[in-house]
């Protein structure tokens, strides 16, 4: 039995075949990550969330409940 030699690809075809495999790979993926207007929406709602949350800390009864524990954890030492 003769063994016919492996024909290789001309360089025109190796890269359509590198093409079509490359976007076959790309359709069958799903999407992961975010596009801008995501990252424009998650953007908006950390600031949002940060607002909130300093306003919270930043509060009367927050501040002095800190400052009533800091005061008894200073006097349980003294």
């Amino acid at each position: 039995m003769i063994k016919q030699p492996v024909r290789q690809p001309r360089p025109r075809q190796r890269w359509t075949a590198l093409l079509r495999t490359r976007w076959a790979h790309l359709c069958a993926t799903t999407e992961a990550g975010m596009s801008t207007a995501e990252y424009a929406v998650g953007t908006v709602a950390a600031c949002a969330f940060a607002a909130v949350l300093y306003r919270v800390v930043t509060g009367g009864s927050v501040v002095a409940a800190l400052g009533h524990l800091v005061q008894r954890a200073l006097e349980t030492l003294a």
